[in-house]
């Protein structure tokens, strides 16, 4: 017979909560079984939300989450591999540009502290932040 886990044990072991898994139900990336009253997830179910969360930290939308998903039974997993692919390269796009924006910020942050150091010092002030 096939491991099913409950919804606590999945959420425990993958380290969400129930109510994070009842919304990848609501958003209609996860449809587990019932059993009775009670959801059940399977191997396969533990491996989507694997893939969900894996997803959403490294900064994919939902909706391009479920596009992946989506693609997974189509042709072998060609399309799905093309798209993801695309995917990656666009966030990191994105990712190279959020760091060229932050050393700039961080650049432009620490030429205004010195200039209001070198203020304080032309006072004969000390600072308070060091």
């Amino acid at each position: 017979m096939e491991q099913l886990y409950t919804v606590n044990q999945l959420a425990e072991e993958l380290g969400i909560t129930p109510r994070a898994l009842r919304f990848y139900e609501v958003k209609g990336l996860l449809s587990p079984n019932r059993l009775g009253n009670n959801r059940v997830y399977t191997k396969r179910d533990r491996a989507r939300l694997k893939l969900i969360l894996r997803g959403k930290r490294l900064g994919f939308s939902l909706a391009e989450i479920r596009e992946y998903l989506d693609l997974y039974n189509v042709d072998g997993g060609v399309e799905q591999l093309k798209v993801l692919q695309k995917r990656i390269d666009a966030r990191l796009k994105d990712l190279e540009q959020q760091r060229q924006d932050l050393e700039a910020t961080v650049g432009e942050l620490r030429e205004i502290g010195a200039q209001v150091q070198a203020a304080l010092d032309e006072r004969g002030l000390a600072s308070k932040s060091a």
